[in-house]
């Protein structure tokens, strides 16, 4: 496992690969790259929230650990997704980001996304999924104790997050029709995805509800137990 042991490096890590280097590489790669090539922008976002987990820690046996939480989390979004109608990806991202923090978040959010496209079908679209559900547990774990201190205050998170990943993925509806950005064509898109923003807002919602607890006590309870 990379361990970046220089603090400077890790706090330019924190804030540039999630806000501003990974956006840039999906939206030029969707842009630039034709959709047989869509997998090397995937494969860029994967290593790159690879580099944003290994930034996050500073012994390599605690990062290790965390390795391991973040690919038994991975394997629920992915398993998660085969849940009709509604999906608990972007609620088992948050939990993630709430106990082992805003990178663990990302990559988990970042890996379900790939992994299970594998099954559900790759395309220019699974780097922004990527993009989505890695920002949604970073600002996760950005804002954690806020939202472990309140329910409704997390719930709240959720429902916001649920809107927040429509508005990513129709950047991506806007893109693919008209090969550039345009706001009317956006705010169209927007309003005919109405139906898909209230599945995930409620999506969210529902499987916080149900997990956030019996999730959260039992991590806290690997991380007390291993030492993360």
């Amino acid at each position: 496992m990379l361990l970046i042991r220089n603090k400077e490096l890790r706090k330019v890590i924190k804030i540039t690969v999630p806000f501003v280097i990974i956006p840039l590489v999906t939206i030029l790669g969707a842009l630039v790259f034709n959709e047989k090539k869509h997998i090397i922008i995937s494969l860029a976002v994967a290593l790159l929230s690879l580099l944003l987990f290994a930034a996050g820690f500073e012994k390599k046996s605690t990062g290790t650990r965390r390795m391991v939480m973040v690919a038994v989390m991975t394997a629920l979004c992915f398993a998660g997704r085969f849940i009709p109608f509604f999906k608990p990806v972007a609620a088992l991202t948050i939990i993630t980001a709430l106990y082992l923090g805003g990178e663990a978040g990302f990559l988990v959010g970042a890996l379900s996304a790939v992994l299970s496209n594998f099954y559900f079908g790759q395309g220019p679209w699974t780097a922004f999924q990527m993009l989505a559900w890695g920002l949604i547990g970073f600002c996760a774990g950005i804002l954690s104790k806020k939202l472990l201190k309140s329910n409704v205050i997390l719930l709240l998170y959720g429902a916001l997050t649920g809107v927040v990943y429509s508005f990513i993925m129709d950047i991506w509806t806007v893109l693919w029709y008209n090969q550039s950005f345009n706001m009317n064509l956006y705010i169209a898109a927007l309003v005919s995805a109405v139906p898909y923003t209230v599945s995930y807002v409620v999506s969210n919602v529902l499987f916080l509800c149900l997990l956030a607890k019996p999730f959260g006590e039992k991590l806290e309870r690997i991380k007390t137990k291993y030492g993360i």
